[in-house]
């Protein structure tokens, strides 16, 4: 098959895309690069200029000369994959459909449909980024609330319900996405996959001996909504009344490929503090032999039939949860060292990334 993957976070359609090359398919994936993640672009997405001249020529690329046609499948990673505005994302996205064949979704980020699970009465999960554990909201991220409450507004809105009512099926690579998917889709066409993730052949395991170190990966300008700022607060308290059990590494905006150095030197990632699931930043340390402190919520191993391995710190969002979880890694070094040693094994289980193409390629195969 010739595919189109349009759009990436994470590197996860990059990541997708050397699993379908493997099984012979030819793909293409384009991208912006992620902005400072910087990772490949083997078709660039990027606006080459700033401000409106940018989106003029970046539209213009799309519209006329990119090479976005004849393939079998598409798959966008949200309903904006390219940051240009909502009818000109629509006419690219109708261009796609008249010259293509079937058109997919790969959930896995902020979308409309996601902004109307967490904020609607049907919401199954005990917390959100923007809903405490005991339903009260969460104050701490009332302006990315507001910021994300866009995608239910005017124009947005309007063409993202274009998207989903036109669009074959979506790939689901979170629980949360899948929730939210499936209520706006149905059963039928939203259809769980998981997060592509690549094995590694040299695995670090963590430390044996010395203070346990410890790596709290951000976006600098996300810190509330991911909940970091939380964390760091209690990593330092803990660290403090325990001088020399652990040393705290603050690791900002780095390009993906110094990340993923930096990280192959610690012995626990702090993720998140908000996620119902590990996400792709705790998925690749664990499949590094990381212990991660993230989403690991009892709904979430079983939805994916995990019925041994706990392999995530889960991150209580209430009001004294990251002091109490912080102590307890901080003081247990055995706990997380025992963790750390079940990530491998739990990603090659959930998400290797061969086994999430096979997935792909079965959705499309059936919904195609």
């Amino acid at each position: 098959m010739r595919i189109l993957l349009l759009g990436d976070y994470s590197a996860c359609h990059l990541t997708l895309g050397r699993a379908l090359t493997r099984r012979g398919h030819t793909v293409t994936v384009a991208t912006d690069g992620g902005a400072w993640m910087q990772t490949e672009r083997p078709y660039d997405l990027g606006r080459p200029l700033p401000g409106p001249a940018g989106g003029a020529l970046l539209y213009a690329r799309l519209r006329w000369t990119a090479p976005l046609r004849g393939f079998d499948v598409v798959s966008m990673i949200s309903p904006a994959f390219a940051r240009l505005r909502p009818a000109r994302l629509r006419e690219i996205f109708d261009r796609l459909r008249r010259d293509n064949g079937a058109v997919f979704l790969t959930a896995a980020g902020t979308d409309k449909a996601m902004m109307d699970y967490y904020l609607g009465p049907g919401c199954k999960l005990r917390y959100t980024e923007f809903t405490n554990p005991d339903g009260t909201p969460n104050r701490r991220t009332d302006a990315f609330l507001a910021e994300n409450r866009r995608w239910q507004q005017g124009a947005l809105a309007s063409y993202c319900e274009y998207v989903y009512d036109s669009v074959a099926g979506a790939a689901t690579t979170l629980y949360e996405y899948h929730l939210a998917m499936e209520a706006r889709l149905g059963p039928d066409r939203a259809v769980y996959t998981g997060l592509p993730v690549e094995r590694v052949a040299d695995v670090q395991p963590a430390s044996k001996s010395g203070p346990l170190r410890i790596m709290l990966g951000r976006d600098r300008h996300r810190m509330p909504w991911k909940g970091t700022d939380r964390l760091e607060q209690a990593l330092r308290a803990a660290i403090d009344r325990h001088p020399g059990a652990a040393t705290l590494d603050i690791v900002e905006n780095l390009p993906y490929a110094e990340y993923l150095r930096r990280l192959d030197s610690t012995d626990l990632l702090v993720d998140q503090l908000y996620s119902y699931t590990p996400a792709l930043n705790a998925l690749l340390a664990m499949a590094r032999g990381k212990a991660v402190v993230s989403g690991g919520e009892e709904d979430y191993y079983r939805f994916i039939g995990e019925r041994t391995m706990r392999p995530v710190f889960n991150a209580e969002p209430s009001e004294s949860g990251p002091d109490l979880l912080c102590e307890r890694l901080v003081t247990r070094p055995d706990e997380v060292r025992a963790a750390a040693a079940e990530g491998p094994a739990f990603v090659s289980r959930h998400n290797d990334a061969d086994l999430v193409a096979g997935r792909f390629l079965d959705l499309w195969d059936r919904l195609c």
